[in-house]
């Protein structure tokens, strides 16, 4: 959750009597500390996800670019083998044609004896010219497919060895990503800690804005798979924000977004800019209640309209799944799955 927004859910905690917690100079100083550390936590951890489906990607690559060489080479290695089997007729051709032999009408009419002699030698001759011109286009074929062969699987190496080095650049990325996300999470944790009790409890806040009544909104639902997401993820309320969550015990916010759907028979990305690619593009004035809407630039934020300008999301560290009012969110957009 930005720091804008979570600055409007920690408003109202008490700040006048609140100690100052060590290494703050109040207690607002550490709700805007935490509020800073929520926000870069959050879109580090989307960003682990993106990272996550881009190697996913990379790994599918190389493993249908590997695929791809062990194809080619069993067809280079039929190729040669083909060669093989045909080099001995081959070299026998080039070599009665080294030594003067004769294979024409021509000849046979000037070494035979006599008449049937003749006939006999054209007979046998066009039965070794035209036997020796079948072996030598199967020679030319397959030598020529030997060469598209070998071509292809040097090709094909290529390709792999490139695929393998982008899946590792994005592994490495995932990796320094990841280790980014465990210290931010570790400085969330201190922030949070430095709360008191009081204002870990504002923090939390309501689950629901006053006068939002879900079975009023359930009722109301027109039928379709993100109404049905909406009623599956309302069931969450409650339930805490973890990082990287997917449910059930826990989750991030494009986590929330993934279960809801998942109980429906969909699946949608995992993370929420990945999710604003799918679906179908839905205009602010025109949102149904189970739509997925998004929030700031960089499209760090996610969560599923409930109607009345609300959104089940779960938002940040210390603030359970909840129902809230999108006006504290700077809207992206918004996708119908």
């Amino acid at each position: 959750m930005a720091a804008a927004a979570l600055a409007a859910c920690i408003a109202v905690v008490p700040t006048t009597t609140a100690a100052a917690q060590p290494g703050f100079d109040s207690a607002s100083d550490a709700q805007a500390q935490l509020a800073e550390l929520s926000e870069e936590s959050e879109q580090t951890n989307e960003a682990v996800h993106n990272a996550q489906i881009d190697l996913d990607a990379k790994n599918q690559q190389q493993t249908e670019a590997q695929a791809a060489v062990d194809q080619s080479r069993a067809a280079l290695d039929a190729a040669q083998a083909q060669l093989a089997e045909l080099k001995p007729a081959m070299d026998k051709v080039a070599n009665v044609n080294y030594q003067g032999a004769r294979t024409n009408r021509l000849f046979a009419v000037m070494v035979s004896d006599s008449p049937q002699q003749l006939l006999d030698q054209m007979s046998a001759l066009d039965v070794i010219s035209a036997d020796t011109a079948d072996q030598v286009a199967r020679f030319k074929q397959v030598s020529s497919d030997a060469a598209s062969a070998e071509q292809v699987a040097a090709t094909a190496a290529d390709q792999a060895r490139v695929a393998a080095e982008q899946a590792k650049a994005v592994s490495d990325d995932l990796q320094a990503k990841q280790s980014e996300l465990q210290g931010q999470i570790a400085e969330v944790m201190a922030a949070y800690s430095a709360l008191s009790s009081s204002e870990q409890l504002a923090l939390a806040g309501s689950s629901m804005p006053e006068g939002f009544d879900p079975t009023t909104i359930l009722q109301n639902l027109t039928p379709g798979s993100g109404a049905s997401a909406l009623e599956a993820g309302l069931t969450q309320i409650g339930k805490p924000y973890v990082w990287g969550g997917t449910g059930p015990d826990g989750f991030d916010c494009s986590g929330l977004v993934v279960w809801a759907y998942k109980q429906v028979g969909k699946t949608l990305p995992r993370s929420s800019q990945a999710q604003a690619q799918g679906g179908t593009p839905v205009d602010q004035k025109d949102l149904q209640p189970g739509d997925v809407v998004l929030f700031y630039p960089d499209i760090s934020h996610v969560g599923i309209y409930a109607g009345g300008g609300n959104v089940l999301h779960a938002s940040t560290f210390g603030v359970p799944v909840k129902v809230q009012s999108m006006a504290s969110f700077p809207y992206y957009g918004a996708r119908r799955y």
